[in-house]
Parts: structure tokens; C-alpha cells; sequence
């Protein structure tokens, strides 16, 4: 008696959204070439596959550039997170700063590769990521950490009043003590007091101390705003 033919195993199904023509084909091939996997869909813009997404089942997993035309990636992958969570996303872009990769990662991708990556990191990464694993070039993967160090890193109080916060976001900014006063509506002498409590409780002797502790432990808001 012959053992009974077993059925074979549907490959897994990747889409690509990459608005450069040549690297969107160049990708596609080399994940069509993988036994195991398969790339029907490549699309140059976020709008094309969420429409053609609206009437199709989602992929296993989604390569995604983040600066596309209309939509970005990051808006894509909310979208798609939303609409499927089972899709795994990963990034695939030249962009490697540490607000696109926050954004990304915040927004539900679960991979980080910029294009410097070899064909076989890319398809790796699209093995790594069906195992439950989180694909990331080194040098994102280095970003990552430091991102996660500042954000849980210790807020040391150093007792500022709102007013001296105040100073403080105007000195980040680059004024000088007299634009301070006009900006604050106090006189350059009251200015020159604020400064020297902010220098005395955050343990600097100059302006550049104080301005880059402030950046540095973001005691003040971007943009100076308090």
C-alpha cells in the first residue's frame, strides 16, 4: 500500500509597496526566486493597495518604503495594521532617523531594513519576521535601543519654576537676554537673575551648559513651547 501523497504547502504570500520602479521589480524577483515564497502584488503608492487590498485577501507579509507619493509608509501600515493584524510589515527605505523608525514602529511595523540590505538580509528578514521576530539592520537596531534608553531614562527634577522653564525654552531658541524680556515682558536684569538660578540648579557655569542639559534630558517641549 502507498503512503499517501502529502499536499503541498501554499508558499508564503508577499506584497511589495515601493514607488522606484527598477528596486520595486528587483525586489519582487528576488522574492518570487525563494521556493517558499511568493510575490504577486508590487505597488507604487500606498492609495494602490489599500484599493486593491479593499477587495483582495491581505498578504502574510508587507514590504514597505516609508517616503511614497501621497500617503506614506507609516500611514500605510497603520492602515493595514488596523485592517489586518495578522500582516506582518516591515520597512525596507534609506531613511534610518530616529523619528521615521519611532513612528514606524509605534505605528504596528514589525521589521526595520534600510535598501543597503543584501538579497539575502531582505529575505531572511521575511523568514525572521513569520518566526515572531523583529528584522532590523544593525546600525536601526542600535537606533532602536538608544530610542527605548532616552524615553525610560531617570527625569531628574531640578526644582525649575515655570518661569525659569520659561527662560530656559527662550535660550534654547538662541535669544539673547533682551529678546527674552521683549518675549517674556520682563526687563534684561530680571532675565539675568532667572539665569543664574537655572545655572545654579542644573550645575552649569555657561549658557551652552544650560542649553545643552535642556536638550540633552529635554527639560523643555520642542520648539521651545512650554
Amino acid at each position: 500500500m502507498q503512503p499517501e501523497a502529502q499536499s503541498p504547502v501554499d508558499p508564503t504570500t508577499v506584497w511589495i509597496v515601493e514607488d522606484n520602479p527598477d528596486y520595486r521589480e528587483t525586489v519582487q524577483e528576488l522574492v518570487g526566486s525563494a521556493a517558499d515564497l511568493s510575490c504577486p502584488q508590487a505597488f507604487a503608492s500606498a492609495e494602490d493597495c489599500l484599493e486593491f487590498l479593499n477587495e483582495h485577501l491581505a498578504p502574510d507579509v508587507m514590504l514597505v518604503d516609508i517616503g511614497l507619493p501621497g500617503l506614506s509608509g507609516v500611514d500605510l501600515v497603520q492602515r493595514v495594521r488596523g485592517f489586518s493584524p495578522a500582516t506582518q510589515l516591515v520597512i525596507l527605505t534609506i531613511h534610518e532617523d530616529s523619528d521615521r523608525i519611532f513612528d514606524a514602529i509605534c505605528a504596528g511595523a514589525s521589521g526595520y531594513l534600510l535598501k543597503t540590505a543584501t538579497p539575502d538580509e531582505i529575505l531572511d528578514a521575511v523568514h525572521e519576521v513569520l518566526r515572531g521576530g523583529a528584522p532590523m539592520t544593525p546600525q536601526i537596531a542600535r537606533r532602536v535601543l538608544n530610542l527605548f534608553t532616552q524615553m525610560n531614562a531617570p527625569k531628574w527634577d531640578y526644582q525649575l519654576t515655570d518661569r525659569e522653564l520659561e527662560v530656559l525654552a527662550e535660550m534654547v531658541e538662541g535669544k539673547t537676554k533682551k529678546q527674552i524680556g521683549a518675549a517674556l515682558f520682563v526687563t534684561h536684569h530680571t532675565v539675568d537673575t532667572h539665569m543664574r538660578n537655572i545655572y545654579a540648579k542644573l550645575h552649569v557655569h555657561t549658557r551652552t551648559g544650560a542649553v545643552a542639559k535642556a536638550l540633552n534630558e529635554r527639560l523643555v517641549p520642542p520648539n521651545g513651547a512650554v
